[in-house]
């Protein structure tokens, strides 16, 4: 079994500095940042589940949510990885969403 913990920590954390950030960060882009690295690491986790089936965007649901968001998109992609490949690669998108939030 793959040990994902690299992937549930780094969006953990990413989700925690969003919800300690001021409300004027997560307004200049670091809520919008985050909601795209959620739906990406969704997209991911509906592909490998379903190759061939209809990919559903995540919502929208507000700046405040946001953290939330990649934490459920990041554990649900953590369950469903199968390879180093795949888990390095969603580690380096948490990582780089994060440093371009600003959080």
């Amino acid at each position: 079994m793959l040990d994902t913990t690299p992937l549930t920590r780094a969006v953990d954390h990413f989700a925690d500095r969003l919800r300690a950030a001021p409300q004027s960060r997560l307004q200049r882009g670091a809520a919008a940042e985050a909601l795209g690295l959620a739906r990406e690491l969704a997209v991911r986790a509906q592909r490998i589940e379903d190759a061939s089936g209809p990919v559903r965007e995540m919502p929208d649901a507000g700046m405040f949510a946001a953290a939330d968001q990649i934490m459920v998109a990041g554990h649900d992609l953590a369950v469903v990885l199968r390879n180093e490949g795949e888990l390095a690669e969603a580690v380096r998108l948490v990582a780089e969403a994060q440093k371009r939030a600003g959080v």
